[in-house]
């Protein structure tokens, strides 16, 4: 199941927060550079861009009604509330819908929702927000989606309140009501809602709907991070990283990206994997650094892909493999990743093995010609 339309909590982005988790960082750094050429210190490498609509991310249902089998990249699920903790006796349907939803039965989870909705169940009518808002099983329908949210968030359901306030944000079903949407986080994040946490966060910092404060913004992203949120440990660690809202920890922030790598948020991978190889914040260990590097090039990163490089091109931190080093520089080259050095190693190569290179990095990339 898809998610909704990306929503941009951010309009506008100040240069504040673009210094802090929506902009370069220095943590991407990694000491590559060949004997004899001075490190770029002052040139940092362009850390990806929080995207505040990631948090929306839910496990995709076992099986959707209308599967597309030949999608490489099948997009994230919107939020399924979550079922009864402890189902009344005579509640069987609770789990029923929820697990409806879970396998692609769309349709059948809307018809049971609206049941129980209709009986007053809050994550039921939640269900049904849900499934309007991004027109599975039922044509889309953002003013039916935004008055099941309303009537769900009434009866106190944080997942419901998360929602309807990025409805809010978005003008979905409604005009933008930014403030209305900031009460909902904030209800929302009292009630323990991660994700609400997480994006009340990045108003705080952005500074541009609610005052800027990073203290205030920390605590948030500390709350969201408690609860398991890759993006939020992502986040605090770069605070922990540059001492921003919180004394500077690198040990703490490194721990934080380990702990979103392991969820598998591919930037903590790439970020933990150069603290790893450089032995910043943690013990060096670049096999384990290597092994990380080559998870998230498979994933398409091109930080990773161009560390990666580095790495086998250079034989510091894996055995040298030039082929495949230079394959992952023309995939990292392709997205817009370039770098002189490795460009200057893939001129040095003999017509054979610049060829192999090409045809390697055609096929990764699934074309016949190279940008």
């Amino acid at each position: 199941m898809k998610t909704p339309r990306p929503i941009a909590i951010l309009a506008a982005i100040s240069a504040f927060a673009a210094s802090l988790l929506l902009a370069e960082s220095a943590m991407a750094q990694i000491s590559l550079t060949p004997p004899g050429i001075k490190p770029p210190h002052e040139t940092p490498v362009a850390r990806p861009k929080a995207k505040p609509h990631r948090i929306a991310k839910r496990p995709a249902p076992h099986a959707a009604e209308k599967p597309h089998a030949a999608e490489k990249k099948p997009a994230p699920t919107p939020a399924a509330p979550a079922a009864a903790a402890t189902p009344a006796p005579d509640d069987p349907n609770v789990d029923l819908v929820y697990g409806a939803y879970q396998r692609g039965l769309y349709k059948t989870a809307f018809d049971l929702a609206m049941v129980r909705a209709k009986a007053g169940d809050p994550k039921a009518m939640t269900m049904l927000g849900v499934l309007y808002s991004a027109g599975f099983g039922i044509p889309l329908n953002d003013a039916e989606a935004v008055k099941w949210y309303q009537r769900a968030s009434d009866a106190g359901d944080r997942e419901a309140m998360f929602e309807l306030a990025m409805m809010r944000m978005a003008g979905r079903g409604g005009p933008v009501d930014k403030q209305a949407a900031v009460k909902l986080l904030a209800s929302a994040a009292k009630l323990g809602e991660s994700k609400a946490a997480y994006n009340l966060a990045l108003l705080y910092i952005a500074g541009d709907t609610l005052p800027q404060d990073v203290k205030r913004a920390a605590e948030l992203l500390r709350q969201a991070a408690d609860a398991g949120l890759p993006d939020a440990e992502y986040g605090l660690a770069t605070f922990y990283k540059d001492g921003t809202g919180v004394p500077k920890n690198l040990e703490k922030s490194v721990q934080l990206l380990q702990e979103a790598a392991i969820a598998g948020d591919v930037e903590a991978e790439v970020e933990y994997a150069i603290a790893l190889y450089n032995g910043t914040g943690t013990l060096k260990n670049r096999p384990a650094a290597v092994d990380l590097l080559r998870k998230a090039a498979r994933q398409g990163n091109p930080i990773a892909q161009n560390r990666l490089a580095h790495i086998l091109v250079t034989g510091q931190g894996a055995p040298m493999d030039k082929i495949e080093g230079l394959k992952w520089h023309l995939i990292a080259r392709a997205a817009g990743r370039g770098d002189l050095f490795l460009d200057e190693a893939l001129a040095q190569l003999s017509p054979a093995d610049r060829a192999k290179v090409e045809a390697e990095a055609k096929h990764w990339l699934g074309t016949k010609e190279l940008p």
